[in-house]
């Protein structure tokens, strides 16, 4: 399919950056269409009716690199945009809330307390001493997989709810394929909150759906109840290569096939990305968000890379087939938008990277990639520290062989010192672990300095560090070490690394009337946020973000200075 054809990389970069924005701007001069970007006007637009903010979760920089030549819809506008194609997620705890959490807060997870997709609470009154991090673990008769979903945990205010504050008539709408990615982007205050349910989209307990959601849902119930058969993959991603040879036959060939009634294989392709926009264009024409005189804010969560990536990894065919239906779904919502004249500004970025399968990695170059060691899981450690201690029972909670590191409440003095300091060592001394940090090494020391690429392993676990919610140890695996030991059928491969491969995500902006540039040195997600309230021209109170603003304009003009 000529959809993906590849252009010669320097060529390419030297179109991009040299020439094409100055081809751009004379179009503009001349009457360019809505779709491109026009003259250097920015300094002097108005805020835009409509913040239109996107998370690709798990779209990683390495996989933005890797299809950006070949996009033809929606990422080739925001390719061609103003691009920061080496945006970082600070912090080591690389998870879907984390990363959603700093998106719109401005603020690293050490501030806005979602420190993990999950972490652990013995001084809870109930069995399930485990927090997701969505939920309220304060109402009774709930539990971490039986839980009312809530904004509670989440410490700090959102972009949409400044915007609300400067402008109450601000309608804020977060639509997406994950509880934890709408709650966390549209924050407690957003007018509507969807995200994917069991069985299609869902919103807080109590709230009665709109039309349009029970109209989407019904549409899926009807492409669920028929099925699918595999797809045929475009015919680049072809050249992937390994079609049932990981995954004992899984992973390259099955073409997202469905047996009729499967909701689950419906959530794993690229269909719940399609159904996600389906719903946010319902809304924006329902609402007619950004057709009044405020600013409104429309958050969309897309989750199908990262549900792709966990169970095929982000570097095999299944991956190449998401990229080319994401390209094209988002090229028809813009579209959609463009249609309806509203001036909209559209920022892009992701939650995570990931880390591909460890099979594919070890054929393709790379020998030292591996699994991590069975040893390393919490109940392996559970054991270890057992014998030290002389007590039984599960000792370790962690949700992962890395990251946070609990103990249980019925280790106490002498015998909960014992037991942290001997989980320690055995971590610190295990060939796959890079680092261990304990509590009063995450808890003291200055913020960070210097080039977020550059920062430490220490410095980036102390953005994952919260004193009421992180564990007593932060283990660090190394870069080559997938942190799932056993492939299985939704997860083969996962991500949560402190490694630039999770860490280094792109981000992006378009809006007509913007100029294209790249920057090509290191930002933040958590910049996103103070450089959208710079362009809307609100103001902060001091020290609300740990972010910067990011001057949009290029040349002459400041984004980010007071201009209205």
């Amino acid at each position: 399919m000529d959809h993906f054809v590849m252009a010669r990389p320097r060529l390419r970069q030297l179109i991009a950056r040299r020439i094409l924005p100055g081809l751009l701007a004379t179009a503009a001069m001349l009457g360019a269409g809505p779709a491109q970007a026009g003259t250097n006007k920015g300094a002097h637009q108005a805020p835009p009716k409509l913040i239109v903010a996107i998370s690709i979760d798990q779209f990683s920089g390495d996989v933005f690199a890797e299809y950006r030549s070949r996009y033809r819809g929606g990422l080739r506008r925001l390719a061609d945009a103003v691009v920061f194609p080496r945006g970082y997620q600070g912090h080591a705890m690389t998870e879907t809330c984390p990363g959603h959490s700093t998106i719109l807060t401005g603020a690293h997870p050490s501030r806005t307390g979602i420190i993990g997709n999950m972490w652990y609470d013995s001084t809870l009154q109930r069995k399930d001493k485990a927090v997701y991090c969505v939920e309220d673990p304060r109402l009774p008769g709930t539990d971490s997989k039986n839980f009312q979903v809530s904004a509670h945990t989440l410490k700090v205010p959102t972009l949409g709810a400044y915007m609300k504050q400067a402008s109450p008539a601000t309608r804020v709408v977060s639509v997406a394929g994950k509880d934890r990615a709408a709650i966390l982007l549209g924050g407690p205050r957003a007018d509507h909150t969807y995200w994917w349910g069991a069985r299609g989209f869902d919103s807080y307990k109590g709230v009665k759906h709109v039309a349009q959601v029970d109209a989407v849902n019904a549409e899926i119930a009807k492409s669920v109840k028929a099925g699918a058969p595999a797809q045929a993959f475009p015919a680049e991603c072809g050249a992937k290569g390994d079609a049932g040879k990981l995954l004992g036959g899984i992973a390259g060939a099955s073409g997202f096939a469905r047996e009729p009634g499967d909701y689950v294989r419906f959530r794993g392709s690229p269909a719940l990305d399609n159904v996600t926009l389906q719903l946010a264009r319902s809304l924006v024409d329902k609402m007619q968000l950004g057709r009044q005189n405020q600013t409104d804010l429309l958050a969309i969560g897309l989750s199908a890379t990262d549900v792709i990536g966990h169970r095929y990894g982000p570097g095999g065919v299944e991956m190449c087939a998401q990229q080319y239906n994401l390209d094209r779904a988002l090229g028809a919502f813009f579209e959609h938008l463009d249609r309806s004249g509203i001036d909209y500004l559209v920022v892009l970025t992701a939650d995570h990277g990931g880390h591909d399968l460890a099979e594919r990695g070890a054929q393709n170059a790379q020998p030292l990639e591996q699994r991590a060691a069975a040893d390393l899981m919490p109940s392996e450690v559970s054991k270890i520290v057992g014998r030290a201690t002389g007590l039984t029972g599960e000792l370790v909670w962690a949700e992962l062989p890395g990251g946070n590191v609990y103990f249980s409440g019925a280790l106490t003095g002498e015998a909960r010192r014992v037991a942290i300091e001997t989980a320690r060592k055995h971590y610190a001394s295990h060939p796959q672990v890079a680092a261990v940090f304990t509590r009063s090494e995450l808890a003291g020391g200055p913020p960070p300095k210097g080039s977020v690429d550059e920062w430490s392993l220490l410095d980036r676990a102390r953005m994952s560090y919260d004193p009421e919610r992180s564990g007593e140890l932060f283990v660090m695996l190394k870069p080559y070490v997938s942190a799932v030991v056993a492939p299985g059928v939704t997860m083969s491969t996962t991500h949560g690394s402190p490694w630039d491969m999770d860490r280094r995500v792109p981000i992006l902006f378009w809006r007509k009337g913007l100029v294209p540039f790249e920057q090509s040195l290191p930002v933040e997600t958590v910049d996103i946020a103070p450089t959208l309230a710079g362009v809307l021209g609100l103001s902060l109170p001091a020290g609300a973000m740990d972010g910067r603003c990011l001057d949009l304009i290029a040349g002459e003009g400041d984004s980010c200075k007071p201009h209205h």
